[in-house]
C-alpha cells in the first residue's frame, strides 16, 4: 500500500467501487500468476482477478486481499492464414479488434473497446457479431489457465475437455485464464451503421415497428433496440441533442442493399425523428460507446432475458425509461438468434439457453456520485416490472451485479450447475476463486 503507484493501480472502471487490496500482483506471465496464486493461499489472502476491471459489482478487486492484475498481459498474435488469434488474458476488446482488423478479421467481442476480453469471454461474450458468429465462447478453440494448485494447463476439446467445457460460460470459477485461442471470420474493414430514434411520446409506435423488423433480420445485420439520450453527434441536428429517445442501432456486415432494405422496412412502419445511416470502420463501431461509458463514472446494472417483445413489455419500457434522471443511463436490448442458437444447449456451460430471445440490459451511468442513487432505484424498479414477463429467474451471468446462490442456480439450471460444481470440486476444491458469479464445489 505504500507504493506511490498504488492508488492508481487499485482503481477500477466503476467509481462506485472503492476497495483497498493488501497487495496487487502485476503479472506478465502465467508463471507470475501461479506464484501469486500460491502466495495468496499460503498467506490466507482472498484473491480477485483483474483483466479489464469492468466488473460492475467490483469482482476484479478486493478489500485487504490480493489482486492478480493481468493488465500488462495484452499481446494479441494473429495467424491470418489459419484465421486464429492468440490473446493474452489482460487484453481489451480494442486490442483484439486492432490486431484482427489489420487482416480484415474479427470475432465476437463486446461493444465497449476498453472492456477486458477475459471476463467477457468467460461468461459468454455478446456483441455485434453474435447473430453472425455466435458468442465469443463459441469461437474459443483453446485456453491456458492457472488452476488453484498452481498448475498451468492448456485446455481444449481434447485436453482437459471437462474444464474447457466449464470455462465457456462458467466465469472465473476455475482458475485464471492467461491466454485465449480464438477462431476468426472475415469482417470489415468497413461495415454499415444506422441510428434511428423516436421521441418518447412516439415510443409505443416505434417499438411496435421495431419488433416487426428486428424479429426477422438477415444474419448479416444486427440490431439493438435502445433507450438513450440522443448523442451530440455531428449528424444529429443540434436541437435534438440529449433528447430522451427510443430507437434502434443497426450494424450490417453484408451488402449495402441488404442493410438498406432493413432500414427501409423500419421507416415504412414508422418514420423516425433521427435517421442516420452511413458506412463506418468496424473498429469505429466497436468504440462508439467508449466515451459515454468512460472510466470514473458511477455504474449499476441489471439484466433479464425476454422471450418476445410483447405489447405489455413495450408499455413497461415506455413508462419506465422516461423515469431515469442521468442523461447517460440507458436501456440496451440485444436480439439473440441465428448463430447464437446454433450450438446445442449443453455444448458449453453458458447460462440461460440458446433459444431465440432478447436480452435487456438496464444500466445506470452517472458522471457524479449524487446522480447514482436515483438511477440505481430506476434500474431496480424497471427490472422488477419486467420480471413477470421474463424467461424465469435466470439470466446471462455477465449481466448479474447482485446475486445469491439461488439466482446463480436458476441461471444455469440444476443439471448444468451440478456438472459445474463437480468440475469446481476437482480444480478448485477450496473455492479460492470465488469473487465471481460463484459456483461452490460439490
Amino acid at each position: 500500500m505504500g507504493d506511490p503507484e498504488y492508488d492508481e493501480a487499485r482503481k477500477v472502471f466503476n467509481a462506485d467501487i472503492d476497495r483497498r487490496p493488501a497487495l496487487i500482483a502485476q503479472c506478465v506471465s502465467s508463471g507470475d500468476v501461479a506464484v501469486a496464486v500460491a502466495f495468496a493461499q499460503r498467506n490466507g489472502l482472498e484473491i480477485a482477478v483483474r483483466s479489464g476491471a469492468h466488473s460492475m459489482s467490483g469482482a476484479s478487486t478486493v478489500e485487504d486481499g490480493l489482486v492478480i492484475d493481468l493488465s500488462a498481459m495484452r499481446d494479441v498474435t494473429v495467424d491470418p492464414a489459419k484465421r486464429i488469434a492468440r490473446v493474452q488474458g489482460g487484453a481489451l476488446n480494442s486490442d483484439l479488434d486492432a490486431a484482427t482488423q489489420a487482416h480484415g478479421l474479427a470475432v465476437t467481442a463486446g461493444m465497449v473497446g476498453h472492456t477486458g476480453l477475459g471476463g467477457l469471454t468467460l461468461g459468454g461474450g455478446m456483441g455485434w457479431l453474435s447473430r453472425k458468429a455466435g458468442l465469443t465462447i463459441d469461437n474459443l478453440l483453446s485456453a491456458e489457465i492457472v488452476v488453484a494448485d498452481g498448475s498451468v494447463l492448456r485446455i481444449s476439446e481434447t485436453e482437459h475437455p471437462d474444464l474447457f467445457w466449464a470455462v465457456r460460460g462458467g466465469g472465473g470459477n476455475f482458475g485464471v485464464v492467461t491466454e485465449f485461442e480464438l477462431r476468426l471470420i472475415e469482417v470489415g474493414p468497413s461495415v454499415q451503421f444506422g441510428l434511428l430514434l423516436w421521441p418518447l411520446e412516439r415510443g409505443v409506435e416505434a417499438l411496435q415497428a421495431l419488433r416487426t423488423v428486428v424479429g426477422d433480420l438477415p444474419p448479416n445485420v444486427n440490431a439493438m433496440i435502445a433507450g438513450v439520450d440522443a448523442p451530440p453527434a455531428p449528424f444529429i441536428p443540434e436541437e435534438h441533442h440529449f433528447l430522451p429517445c427510443l430507437g434502434v442501432i443497426l450494424v450490417g456486415f453484408g451488402t449495402e442493399d441488404e442493410f438498406d432494405g432493413v432500414a427501409e422496412r423500419i421507416r415504412s412502419q414508422s418514420r423516425p425523428l433521427i435517421d442516420a445511416t452511413m458506412p463506418l470502420p468496424y473498429t469505429a463501431v466497436q468504440t462508439l460507446f467508449d466515451e459515454a461509458n468512460c472510466w470514473g463514472n458511477h455504474y449499476y446494472d441489471k439484466s433479464c432475458y425476454l422471450p418476445e417483445f410483447t405489447d405489455e413489455i413495450i408499455e413497461v419500457v415506455v413508462e419506465h425509461f422516461a423515469r431515469k434522471q442521468s442523461p447517460l443511463s440507458v436501456m440496451l436490448t440485444y436480439r439473440l438468434d441465428a448463430a447464437y442458437c446454433e450450438p446445442e444447449e449443453d455444448a458449453t456451460a453458458f447460462s440461460g439457453g440458446r433459444s431465440p430471445r432478447y436480452i435487456v440490459f438496464l444500466i445506470a451511468n452517472a458522471s457524479e456520485p449524487s446522480l447514482l442513487p436515483a438511477d440505481r432505484e430506476w434500474v431496480r424498479g424497471f427490472w422488477e416490472a419486467l420480471r413477470p414477463m421474463s424467461m424465469g429467474s435466470g439470466t446471462y451471468v455477465n449481466g448479474i451485479t447482485e446475486y445469491d446462490e439461488d439466482r446463480v442456480l436458476a441461471s444455469y439450471g440444476a443439471a448444468k450447475y451440478a456438472r459445474l460444481a463437480a468440475i469446481k470440486s476437482q480444480y478448485d476444491p477450496g473455492n479460492i476463486f470465488h469473487r465471481n458469479i460463484n459456483i461452490k464445489p460439490a
